[in-house]
């Protein structure tokens, strides 16, 4: 068998990708103060559970900050394939601080339901929760940008986080606004509750997203149909077949491997030229990916693997 082909495509500079991070990290770090101060003064469960909130954004904000450092980092030694699947660690880590975030918020909502707190300086709270909503909102939508555009599994989870805390502060709003006109007390920690089950939703989808790359599950159907028309497109330039099309992902990297067969009479230059032009057809219908291209002669076809011949699945494996 000849030796295999790897092609890559360029990867984007860390910069961008850092500097988003690092907004997340200054925007929490401003908010947790002020909610913190504002907690204490009002005596709102709500806002006190959001400077909760908002502080295990902060570390998850920095777990993001420093995966996407880490990521970028080209393959040495240890880590011959790199370090891309450091982010999806991340977001794992993020949905995990969601489902924490979401148990401290409940467990304070419900310690008040039971002592029955009072709320003082509604407006106060109020402002605070306003504040926060729309800073966490900006920063979740730029850094949601950002990450749709690095195609970032770090990112995408901490703009997720972002986004469960301005669903809090929205809902603290809304609890404080109902305990002013009503003067029901009970209604400030019964949001709190409600925004907790709520949030869990999200820290689960995020959690079992990551995971899901970490054990290397193949790439989405459509993706894989995507590799297998280019395949079927070089049928005129001598390829046959192909066989063991494996795909998995980490990080914003793809990672495609398969075996091509060529009509017999080709001659390695010939098959070795076609399999590049094949490697640069995949990566340019996926963004970020690394083709890997086994050449095999003819004889070698396995049944059911013959160009224009139907195949059963598209789970990554050919």
């Amino acid at each position: 068998m000849a030796a295999p082909l790897s092609s890559t495509v360029g990867r984007r500079p860390p910069q961008a990708k850092t500097r988003t991070a690092a907004l997340s990290v200054l925007s929490n770090s401003g908010l947790i103060l002020l909610k913190v101060i504002a907690g204490t003064i009002t005596g709102s469960v709500a806002v006190l559970t959001e400077a909760v909130h908002s502080s295990i954004d902060l570390v998850a904000s920095i777990v993001a900050f420093f995966s996407v450092r880490k990521a970028e980092e080209p393959a040495d030694e240890s880590h011959r394939y790199g370090h891309e699947k450091i982010e999806n660690l991340s977001a794992a880590i993020e949905g995990i601080l969601i489902l924490v975030g979401s148990a401290a918020i409940a467990f304070e909502a419900i310690r008040h339901l039971v002592n029955h707190g009072q709320v003082r300086v509604i407006w106060l709270g109020i402002a605070v929760a306003g504040l926060s909503m729309v800073v966490n909102l900006l920063v979740s939508a730029r850094i949601a940008h950002r990450a749709r555009a690095t195609d970032s599994p770090a990112l995408a989870g901490d703009a997720a986080h972002l986004r469960t805390d301005a669903l809090t502060s929205a809902a603290v709003l809304v609890g404080l606004l109902l305990v002013k006109i009503t003067g029901a007390q009970w209604l400030d920690p019964a949001v709190a509750l409600a925004v907790a089950m709520a949030i869990v939703i999200t820290g689960v989808r995020l959690l079992f997203g990551s995971s899901r790359v970490l054990v290397d599950e193949a790439l989405p159907a459509d993706e894989v149909a995507a590799i297998r028309a280019a395949v079927e497109e070089f049928g005129p330039r001598g390829v046959v077949g192909y066989h063991e099309l494996r795909t998995r992902r980490a990080g914003s990297r793809r990672y495609v491997d398969l075996h091509v067969q060529f009509q017999a009479g080709t001659s390695l230059e010939d098959a070795h030229r076609t399999a590049h032009e094949l490697q640069d057809r995949i990566a340019s219908r996926l963004k970020g990916s690394d083709v890997l291209i086994h050449l095999e002669p003819e004889d070698r076809v396995r049944p059911g693997h013959k160009l224009g011949v139907e195949r059963a699945g598209v789970d990554g494996r050919g």
